[in-house]
């Protein structure tokens, strides 16, 4: 277990140990001291849209510098556009300054390796030990030098529209866009209207604090308002990282994560490009997902809840499908992270080619009544030596039999415990996890 390293990176409130500006100074030449170590290094470095980027960008882009490191400079990008262009620009990592669907008030840092993956345990057990010694500077003549990586934006633009088949033409499609006040706001306009959609775009106007503030993929409901306003065919919603994807029908109704992920999955294995058959989940995927998939004959693999385990087993059993329901899809011939753009174009190329609404498309998989409660705590718990949570989630596993299941986790980045329940009888469901959650606080 590291000491700042959660399930993605690090993050917390701005002001308060460790998004401090001392500590992502000392992270930069931490970060670049074991870089140098193997020769000559260069990163790049890219934020969301929340005001604090711009004393972590500078704070980040000094450690980097004294550590004899190069630097690039993107400007706001979306998460997986920072994965791609670690690759695209050939440098030794990739930085963003994000703390994803958090509002303004969070911020926190993620890492690439050179090849666009979240970094290993070992990698950020490398990086925690560089803390432990004094941050000294390389001299003079070894300092690294910085630029502007002006290009960026269109490049990233033009790799998203390449992530689908050229004969795709989206002409016709009437699609309101939520960018969430995040990373996507000057980017998603000339992927999809390029492509020929007719799009209407909202909460595109960041301003440094309204970052996930009632909108984006943690809030969809200005988005359905608008899809059912304008009669729109469906809602696109991008979290502040641009990472996460939630889509609404024409109906209004949200699909989430898992059912994304389900049309994607049936669309490639009837394609024939679903590798080995096999699509990577989490312990939080809805068993409904579960059983449509195995209707199709496609194996489902359940990783721990974070897109960087889902990635581990994802590369471990040779998949190139795997997400979550909050969004998170990972396309892995497509990019190396989860990437809301693409993830979205992958579903819009599937009702291109067959003519399915997203409605038609998302009632083909039934997904099991599901009730997740955040309960937030003042420190760590240790929910299995709890006795009468453990005895209630007990009886409640019970009752719900085989079609129904109890998990209970901590959050790898926030101080909350997650109480999810899901089986078929949806009132069961809702006071089963109104009950545990109450245990808890």
């Amino acid at each position: 277990m590291t000491q700042y390293f959660g399930t993605d990176g690090i993050r917390g409130e701005v002001g308060l140990s460790p998004i401090t500006a001392d500590f992502f100074l000392k992270m930069g030449w931490a970060v670049g001291s074991v870089l140098a170590e193997k020769g000559k290094s260069s990163v790049v470095i890219g934020k969301d849209t929340r005001v604090s980027g711009y004393l972590f960008e500078s704070s980040l882009e000094a450690g980097f510098l004294s550590a004899g490191v190069d630097v690039g400079l993107l400007g706001p990008m979306p998460t997986p556009a920072v994965a791609h262009l670690t690759k695209a620009y050939n440098a030794s990592a990739g930085v963003v300054i994000t703390a994803s669907h958090n509002h303004f008030e969070d911020n926190g840092v993620k890492f690439f390796s050179s090849k666009g993956f979240k970094l290993s345990d070992e990698d950020q057990h490398k990086i925690e030990k560089k803390f432990s010694e004094p941050m000294i500077s390389v001299g003079s003549g070894y300092i690294g030098k910085a630029r502007r990586r002006e290009q960026s934006v269109g490049r990233y633009i033009e790799f998203c529209k390449s992530s689908i088949d050229d004969s795709v033409d989206l002409s016709g499609l009437n699609i309101v866009i939520d960018c969430a006040n995040g990373a996507t706001y000057h980017i998603v306009e000339s992927v999809f209207s390029e492509l020929g959609a007719d799009i209407t775009i909202i909460n595109n106007e960041p301003d440094g604090f309204n970052i996930n503030l009632d909108c984006g993929a943690t809030d969809t409901k200005k988005l359905r308002q608008v899809v059912i306003e304008i009669g729109a065919d469906l809602g696109i919603a991008f979290d502040g990282d641009g990472d996460r994807l939630m889509m609404i029908d024409s109906n209004g109704e949200l699909v989430d994560g898992d059912e994304i992920l389900f049309i994607i999955a049936k669309a490639w294995k009837q394609q024939n490009k679903l590798i080995n058959d096999t699509v990577v989940g989490t312990k939080m995927s809805n068993l409904g997902m579960r059983q449509a998939l195995s209707s199709l004959n496609i194996k489902f693999i359940e990783a721990d809840v974070g897109d960087r385990y889902v990635l581990d087993l994802m590369l471990v059993n040779e998949a190139v499908l795997g997400g979550e329901g909050s969004g998170h899809i990972i396309c892995l011939e497509k990019n190396t992270s989860g990437d809301g753009i693409i993830s979205a174009l992958q579903v819009l190329e599937v009702i291109s080619n067959n003519g399915k609404s997203l409605a038609e498309l998302k009632s083909e998989m039934q997904k099991f009544p599901q009730t997740l409660i955040n309960v937030r705590t003042k420190g760590k718990i240790n929910t299995t030596s709890h006795k009468e949570l453990m005895k209630a989630q007990k009886e409640l596993e019970s009752e719900l039999g085989e079609d129904g299941r109890v998990l209970i986790r901590e959050s790898g980045t926030e101080p909350l415990v997650r109480v999810m329940v899901e089986g078929k009888d949806p009132s069961l469901v809702k006071l089963g996890a109104e009950k545990l959650a109450k245990i808890i606080s």
